[in-house]
């Protein structure tokens, strides 16, 4: 029984519609139980009408008042009294708040231009307006420099698009008609619940479950297979698997001929990746591999679950261009439970946002920029920085603020250090802690203390970004804001009402940028806009087809709305891929023209290259940083159960089910080192170094380590979390984070080495 019989007929309770506005594909439904009489939620839960929510939420967001109603839930301005990172405040009020950050930012843009304000932002909420709405106006009418948010999975969206043309492929009720379901580097259970549902309805018919992974997750252990795997040694399998596949004439000749492009150089390129040289990379016996091709190859459907972990090192586009070929090679895309999902966010690209996002303002700044300053600048203003290297973006280094510049293919340019442009001198955070979540973390710790760096912070907690804050802002929660939400997992949008008031002096992050928008003299009747104005207004400006009997009305009456497709929707049963040929390109002319092998590959993780350049030296070539490279692990740090990124991670609830931060090394590893289980050891890399207790267990291939994040640096034992070993260069495609691509150095502590200094290779790896 759904927990909306319990308040429905009482009088004493309103129920309010919701959803969910976190980092995850399931964008859940839900409803909130409000008293009356106090104006406090009392209860929630998932949405039991939506199709995909099903009455369910996870277990982390079922706990959502916690986070609403938690002791530590900011609820005042807050200005910085102490040194930077040290935590300590006053309280303001929001109009002195408002008052001296507008006059300081004015001040900064007056002495350095505007691009020396930079946002950053993610997925802290993933909705059209708190997330990213009234934000865009603001930085596009200032001419701030803009983002490129890039630490999630741009690698693997750029390697889909060459191949399928857009982030769409099966949807997750699908997987209920599937025969053999891969579910290939993503942990269901933990990340993508609701999934699991159709996954199990599929079981019940007679399905099979594969996982490929390299760690046997929760989802591998539910699962009927665990096919462990190197970390980045995906599209060394997938190419195996099309060896296999066409050398057995497996391959659907029908689909191929119609619907698919290059399939000549395809045979070509994959007729020397034979099963024993997969193994040889993967891990994964040749006899198994073959066993796998002939087994997705032959079950009709087969649908394929990709997720972002596989694509969290260097070759990951590659790895995801090149998986996400075999459905149409066996001709998988023609029937219901067939295809791959890696994403159904470019089923929503159709969307037109230039009226919540305003990119008409940014010409208005470039119109003052160019008044302002003779001639124009040799690089387009303004400038775009990839926030996984926040450390480099924050450094006063020229050379390193142009090494911050976004150039996400082999084609694109980076700027001279005279190109890069002024320091940054204003950061405005929002829907983000880069001090827990961003690469480097060293590096941008480093930039964060900088005296003459001027930092607002907008947030639910004091975080460990916060505590370096000079500005610290009460945002508010879901449970009390407007907001409008797509899925990227499903084919539902999801309107959010606000269900009580806000928490003491908190706002919405919509209306802490209007507020700074007048106090810095922007008077665009936009910023007078309401937001329910605003939502309903970006509602009805969608003309497109897919959002046929979309209105604001019935999101109200509602709640959500499936897009208007078919059921089922079978996007590419007869081709009509969206891509420039119109099929599923094997051979893509647009990689060749932007500077990649236009046919699927492996492009080696960044460890594997490591290795090979130690192997191919000869003795007494080895320089002492590659001498040092021996004994390392490669290390991956996928999301705890209890955490999302690190929003939940100051849960009293999770904190406790999570424990403490480990790490999960194999018995073949530990042994040498003597490490036992439970013991504390140093992680350590050029980047830096983080102490954690061991897990020795079977369940991570040897070789590889895993780390459970994102946890808070300050919630951790020595300040630290896995992300100082990060590396903050890019992945092949999309400038794309390196979270699955580290090399560490593991050793046992005991009580006397907890101080020893921090291992300092950082000049010696430079060069590689």
């Amino acid at each position: 029984m759904s927990r909306l019989n319990l308040y429905l007929d009482n009088p004493a309770f309103d129920v309010v519609t919701g959803a969910c506005p976190h980092d995850c594909p399931d964008t859940c439904s839900w409803q909130v139980a409000v008293d009356r009489a106090t104006g406090a939620a009392v209860d929630l839960w998932g949405h039991p009408d939506h199709p995909i929510t099903q009455g369910r939420l996870c277990g982390k967001v079922d706990r959502y008042l916690e986070r609403t109603y938690h002791k530590d839930r900011l609820t005042a301005p807050l200005r910085r009294v102490g040194s930077k990172g040290s935590g300590r405040f006053e309280r303001v009020s929001w109009e002195e708040a408002i008052a001296d950050i507008a006059r300081r930012l004015r001040a900064i843009i007056e002495e350095y231009g505007p691009e020396a304000v930079l946002p950053y932002s993610y997925s802290g909420t993933l909705g059209f307006l708190q997330g990213e709405g009234m934000a865009s106006r603001f930085f596009n009418r200032m001419g701030a420099s803009q983002l490129a948010r890039t630490i999630c999975a741009e690698a693997g969206f750029q390697g889909y698009l060459y191949t399928i043309g857009a982030a769409e492929g099966m949807l997750p009720e699908d997987f209920a008609f599937s025969r053999l379901i891969l579910i290939w580097g993503s942990n269901t259970l933990t990340s993508n619940l609701h999934l699991w549902p159709f996954i199990q309805q599929a079981r019940k018919r007679g399905a099979r479950v594969l996982v490929i992974d390299p760690a046997n997750t929760r989802t591998a252990q539910a699962s009927d297979e665990w096919i462990p795997i190197r970390p980045g040694a995906d599209a060394a399998l997938a190419l195996a698997m099309m060896h296999v596949i066409i050398s057995e004439k497996l391959y659907d000749a029908d689909y191929v001929a119609r619907y698919t492009l290059g399939f000549e150089q395809l045979v070509e390129r994959v007729q020397t990746w034979t099963p024993a040289r997969s193994a040889e990379i993967t891990g994964v016996p040749p006899e198994r591999i073959a066993a796998l091709a002939h087994e997705y190859a032959t079950t009709r459907p087969a649908g394929i679950r990709i997720n972002y972990g596989l694509q969290r090192h260097y070759g990951g586009g590659m790895a995801v261009r090149t998986i996400t070929c075999l459905p149409a090679l066996v001709g998988a895309w023609r029937e219901r439970g067939g295809g791959v999902q890696l994403s159904s966010s470019g089923l929503f690209r159709h969307l037109d946002k230039s009226g919540l996002h305003r990119p008409d303002l940014l010409e208005k700044a470039k119109a003052e920029q160019q008044k302002d300053n003779a001639g124009s600048p040799t690089r387009p203003f303004p400038r775009v920085i990839n926030m996984n290297r926040l450390g480099d973006a924050l450094s006063r280094d020229p050379e390193r603020i142009a090494r911050a510049h976004y150039h996400p293919r082999p084609i694109d340019p980076i700027p001279t250090p005279e190109e890069a442009g002024p320091p940054v001198k204003a950061l405005i955070v929002y829907n983000c802690n880069p001090a827990a979540v961003a690469p480097d973390q060293a590096a941008v710790l480093e930039g964060l203390r900088r005296e003459d760096l001027f930092t607002v912070v907008l947030e639910h907690f004091q975080t460990d970004t916060a505590d370096y804050a000079d500005y610290l802002l009460p945002a508010t929660t879901q449970l009390e804001h407007w907001d409008l939400h797509r899925a990227y997992g499903h084919a539902w949008i999801a309107l959010n009402r606000p269900a009580i008031a806000p928490v003491g002096e908190s706002l919405p992050n919509s209306e802490i940028f209007r507020r700074l928008a007048w106090a810095m003299g922007y008077d665009d009747p936009c910023f007078r806009e309401s937001d329910e104005e605003i939502l309903r207004a970006f509602v009805e400006a969608q003309t497109h087809e897919r959002f046929a009997g979309l209105t604001w009305e019935r999101l109200l009456n509602e709640g959500f709305f499936r897009l208007n497709l078919p059921e089922p929707y079978l996007p590419f049963a007869e081709g009509n891929f969206p891509t420039p040929s119109g099929k599923c390109e094997f051979f893509s002319a647009r990689m060749a023209e932007d500077g990649y092998d236009p046919l699927p590959d492996y492009t080696p993780p960044r460890w594997r290259q490591l290795h090979a350049e130690e192997a191919a030296l000869q003795p007494g070539e080895r320089s002492e940083a590659i001498a040092s490279f021996d004994g390392a692990l490669v290390c991956i740090s996928p999301p705890a159960h209890s955490f999302l990124n690190s929003t939940f991670a100051n849960s009293p609830r999770f904190l406790q089910r999570e424990e403490q931060p480990f790490l999960w090394i194999h018995p073949q590893e530990a042994r040498p080192r003597q490490i036992e289980d439970g013991a504390r050891v140093r992680v350590c890399n050029s980047y830096g170094e983080v102490t954690l207790t061991a897990r020795v267990t079977e369940a991570i291939v040897p070789g590889t380590v895993l780390a459970p994040g994102v946890w808070w640096p300050k919630f951790s034992p020595d300040g630290r979390n896995i992300n100082q070993t990060t590396p903050p260069d890019e992945a092949d495609m999309g400038a794309g984070a390196l979270f699955y691509d580290a090399t560490v150095w593991v050793e046992p502590l005991s009580p006397g080495q907890m101080d020893k200094p921090i291992l300092s290779l950082r000049g010696e790896f430079a060069k590689l």
